[in-house]
């Protein structure tokens, strides 16, 4: 029987032989949370530096369900840590590797999507509208959400990996 598809064995594909739904759960908390630290911290950032006028951390509601803005893109933001952290899972666990490879999914899976899929469906013109200013912003604060969930996923990975005697 092909051992992919037993149940009872592990593979050593991630750091800490971590079985896809725990992969899945801490993804979507990682990239939760990356949503509300890091890349929020870079819209508030990249707003000062530049003096734009951001609002990082948007309390406004949002349809359908009217929660705060930041809070719905910190679900989709736990969706994209999902996709991020399967991915992950086939790589080399080295700390180098999982950082260059969220920074690099950070900023080109959630902007090309977010270019092409979601600005088409609310009527706004695709890719920024062609705007080098908006499109590096774009990549600038998707990367840092990629860092961010990537680093709180290595993080994890390290807990898990630590015995509990040295905890």
């Amino acid at each position: 029987m092909n051992p992919l598809w037993r149940p009872d064995v592990e593979l050593a594909i991630t750091p800490v032989n971590w079985r896809w739904p725990t992969s899945a759960l801490a993804g979507f908390l990682a990239g939760f949370v990356s949503v509300i630290v890091f890349h929020q911290i870079a819209i508030a950032s990249i707003g000062a530096l530049f003096e734009l006028p951001v609002k990082p951390w948007p309390l406004a509601p949002v349809a359908p369900f009217g929660v705060p803005q930041v809070v719905s893109l910190a679900f989709w933001g736990g969706l994209w840590g999902i996709a991020l952290a399967l991915a992950v899972r086939r790589l080399q666990p080295t700390v180098t590797v999982v950082l260059l490879f969220g920074l690099v999914f950070g900023a080109l899976l959630p902007s090309l999507a977010g270019w092409f899929i979601v600005a088409p469906l609310k009527g706004l013109p695709m890719a920024a509208d062609g705007n080098p200013t908006r499109i590096a912003i774009g990549l600038a604060v998707n990367g840092a959400w990629g860092l961010g969930t990537a680093v709180l996923l290595w993080l994890a990975f390290q807990l898990r990996r630590a015995p509990l005697a040295s905890r």
